[in-house]
């Protein structure tokens, strides 16, 4: 047993924390930790927002990995968080990755969280999970995107496992919950008309706030053939729920970055989407 801990393949780990608050105006750094792989960076930014870039110093995760992230937005703050690249999950020769992200919208706050794709290669593993909970009067936006492999270098995940678990409360009450499960032969799974016929690349946008209406004709003209938009009252609130298919990353781009515009006021997404 000694000997076999002693030759364990060494798993990357990390946990980041930040908190931000009002102040003068701006939303402003209150609370800031980062722990192992888990890296968080800070862009100027020109007006009161804050912006903030995740960063997975290991290059991408693999079987037995596990990555932590917690974000509050206090009360009237406004955070934006994102990824500096595609996160990358390779094959696993034992174990699953895990990431596991908390986030608290305060009262008026706005948070918006819009990491890059998440790449699966064959035989990836990765279970991850999504905790929010929303304030009164706050607005939260989250986009996940998800792509098979890589279309263009002629990759494509054949088998594995990829779990995303979803629990999104406003006020305290459960407001959206989600499970989404790939394992076993996925390739034969994804070809099924019900699932993604084929398509590679597929997205998750969800969106509640302020106006929810105003935005659905105009994210349904986007997606078109695409995906679809529901818009639903749950608990005395709306949310707008949207699923994207397409045939490689850059066709889903085309259709997820305008929508993430429209729901940002016309705001372009983090600019490190297009380094």
């Amino acid at each position: 047993m000694a000997e076999a801990a002693a030759i364990a393949p060494q798993r990357a780990w990390g946990k980041g924390r930040l908190v931000a608050k009002p102040f003068a105006g701006r939303t402003r750094l209150s609370e800031f930790y980062q722990e192992g792989c888990a890296k968080i960076r800070l862009p100027d930014t020109f007006d009161a927002t804050m912006e903030a870039v995740l960063i997975n110093s290991s290059g991408g995760l693999t079987g037995g990995d596990h990555l932590e992230w917690e974000f509050s937005a206090g009360e009237g703050t406004h955070l934006t968080l994102t990824t500096q690249a595609c996160e990358k999950i390779y094959k696993a020769s034992a174990g699953t990755a895990t990431v596991d992200t908390a986030i608290t919208v305060g009262t008026g706050a706005t948070v918006h969280w819009l990491p890059q794709e998440t790449i699966l290669f064959d035989r990836a593993s990765l279970s991850r999970r999504l905790e929010v909970d929303i304030a009164d009067g706050g607005e939260f936006l989250a986009v996940e995107a998800v792509l098979m492999g890589r279309k263009a270098m002629g990759e494509a995940m054949r088998t594995g496992l990829f779990e995303d678990r979803w629990r999104i409360r406003k006020e305290g009450r459960l407001f959206h919950a989600e499970n989404l499960r790939f394992s076993g032969d996925v390739a034969a799974l994804v070809a099924e008309n019900a699932v993604l016929g084929e398509q590679v690349a597929f997205a998750t946008l969800f969106y509640t706030g302020a106006g929810c209406e105003l935005y659905l004709d105009a994210l349904r003209a986007i997606v078109g053939a695409g995906g679809g938009v529901s818009r639903l009252h749950v608990c005395g609130h709306d949310k707008l729920i949207s699923r994207v298919a397409a045939a490689d990353g850059y066709a889903l781009r085309k259709i997820i970055i305008p929508m993430i515009s429209c729901l940002r006021k016309d705001a372009s997404v983090p600019k490190v989407w297009n380094l």
